[in-house]
């Protein structure tokens, strides 16, 4: 079915800035609310964005609010996550997921309720 791939991840300076791509392919991205969340060693998994189909709302996890901004672009079947001002509690592993619109419970947060996952890109923040 459908395919996501991160990239964008790398080695950034505390205070720098980075930004994440997904890019779908098997299917069309204006069908699914996306979102973005990460995973530290040693941590459970964390929701740390999302968007709906039409990029109409937003919402995001406190610990990255107001520092990042998530946006999409249907045209080119791609979701971004543009990450400023980072810090060292930042570094982790960013997965992108696809929440179908058309049985979307917009429970963002729910990780059971996303259909699709990406392999993850490693973002490393130095102090």
């Amino acid at each position: 079915q459908v395919q996501l791939v991160e990239s964008g991840g790398g080695l950034v300076q505390a205070g720098g800035s980075l930004r994440l791509s997904c890019a779908a392919s098997g299917g069309t991205l204006s069908s699914y609310n996306m979102g973005w969340f990460r995973q530290a060693p040693g941590k459970e998994r964390e929701f740390v964005a999302y968007i709906t189909w039409s990029g109409g709302s937003t919402y995001y996890g406190d610990s990255v609010k107001g520092r990042s901004t998530i946006s999409r672009d249907n045209a080119k079947n791609s979701v971004y996550l543009q990450m400023n001002r980072l810090k060292f509690e930042d570094t982790a592993v960013y997965y992108c997921a696809a929440d179908f619109k058309y049985n979307s419970r917009y429970r963002y947060l729910v990780q059971e309720d996303y259909n699709y996952w990406g392999q993850g890109t490693q973002v490393t923040v130095s102090s």
